[in-house]
C-alpha cells in the first residue's frame, strides 16, 4: 500500500480581548474541528500561545507537540512556532529553535530592523510502521517579520542554509507564515530564481506543484477574519498589489502562508487553502494550508499479520 505525509500548516491568530468577536475563546472549538476533520500527520502552528496549544494539545489527544517560545524555553506568554505531530504514525527523532537573527542561538535576539524576535522550530521525524524502516524527513516551521523585508530576506537565508547543511538524502518541509509574496525577493530567492548573498535557495513551492489544488479562487491566505468577502477598498488594494506583482505561470497567488518542500521523494499530490467556517465565522484570521505528499513506492505500509481462527 502507497504511503503518504499529509501537512498542515495553520496561523492561529493569538489570542484578543474575550468581548472581541475574534477571541480564542469564540473560535477554539472551530480550531479543533478543522483540524481533526483533515487529521494531518504534522500540523504547523504559527502565532500560538501556550494557553491556545494547551487547549489544542486536551483537543488532539494523538498529537504530540514540540516548541518552545520565540522568547526563550522559560517564556510562558509569548508566541510559539509549534510542531503538533500524530504519535501513532511517526516518532521525533530531534528537534530545535534558532532564532532569526545574527545570534540564532541567543533566546528573544533580533536583527535586520525586526520588530519582534522570529524564530524557526525545525523537527526531524521518522515514520512508523512502514517497510522498509527508517525513512525520515525533517519539518522547518517559522513565522517571520512582518514590517522589515531585509529581516525577511536574511531570515530566509538563515533558514536555507540550515536545510542546505542536511543531508541531501534527507526529504525537508519548510513552512509557515512567511509574511510575504512569492514573488517578493524573499520567495524568489527559496525558490531559486534569484540570490541572496551568492547563493540560489532550492525549495519547491507545493501550491503550483500540486497535481490537485483546492479552493484556487483564494488568491490570499491572509483574510482579516473576513474569509473571501472583502469591501471595496480591501479589493481596490488586492487589484493594485496584484498589478505591482511580475506574476508568472509559476506563482499567481498572494499567500504569505507556504508549504516549500525539498528532496525528490516527496511528490505533491494535493495542496488545498482550507476555508472551513460557520456561518461565515472563521477559526483564524489565516487561511490554514493543507497538502498531501506521496512517498517513494519503494516505502510500504506494513501488512497486519492475519489472524487465524482457533
Amino acid at each position: 500500500m502507497s504511503v503518504s505525509l499529509t501537512l498542515m500548516t495553520f496561523n492561529l491568530h493569538d489570542d484578543e480581548p474575550q468581548d472581541s468577536p475574534n477571541s480564542w475563546e469564540k473560535r477554539r472549538d472551530l480550531c479543533i474541528s478543522v483540524i481533526t476533520s483533515y487529521s494531518p500527520t504534522i500540523l504547523c502552528t504559527q502565532q500560538g500561545v501556550k494557553t491556545q496549544l494547551e487547549f489544542l494539545q486536551q483537543g488532539l489527544p494523538g498529537y504530540d507537540q514540540f516548541g518552545i517560545s520565540r522568547k526563550g524555553p522559560q517564556d510562558t506568554t509569548d508566541e510559539h512556532c509549534t510542531i503538533f505531530y500524530d504519535k501513532e504514525k511517526v516518532e521525533l527523532l530531534e528537534g530545535g529553535t534558532f532564532w532569526l537573527s545574527e545570534s540564532p542561538s541567543v533566546p528573544g535576539s533580533m536583527s535586520w530592523g525586526s520588530e519582534v524576535p522570529c524564530i524557526a522550530t525545525w523537527a526531524t521525524f521518522q515514520l512508523k510502521g512502514v517497510e522498509p524502516p527508517g525513512f525520515s524527513f525533517q519539518i522547518v516551521n517559522t513565522n517571520m517579520d512582518e514590517f522589515s523585508p531585509r529581516a525577511r530576506r536574511r531570515s530566509a537565508l538563515l533558514t536555507w542554509q540550515h536545510i542546505a547543511s542536511l543531508p541531501p538524502s534527507l526529504p525537508v518541509v519548510y513552512c509557515g507564515g512567511f509574511n510575504t509574496q512569492k514573488e517578493s525577493t524573499t520567495g524568489r530567492f527559496l525558490l531559486g530564481r534569484s540570490r541572496e548573498h551568492g547563493v540560489v535557495g532550492d525549495m519547491r513551492d507545493a501550491w503550483p506543484s500540486a497535481r490537485v489544488r483546492k479552493n484556487v479562487s483564494l488568491i490570499r491566505t491572509y483574510h482579516g477574519f473576513k474569509g473571501d468577502k472583502q469591501g471595496t477598498l480591501e479589493f481596490l488594494k488586492l487589484i493594485f498589489r496584484a498589478l505591482c506583482l511580475c506574476w508568472d505561470r509559476q506563482t499567481q497567488d498572494l499567500h504569505i502562508d507556504w508549504i516549500l518542500f525539498r528532496g525528490r521523494s516527496l511528490i505533491p499530490v494535493s495542496c488545498e487553502v482550507v476555508n472551513d467556517n460557520i456561518d461565515g465565522y472563521y477559526p483564524s484570521s489565516h487561511f490554514p494550508i493543507f497538502a498531501e505528499f506521496m512517498l517513494p513506492r519503494t516505502v510500504r505500509m506494513l501488512e497486519s499479520p492475519v489472524q487465524e481462527d482457533n
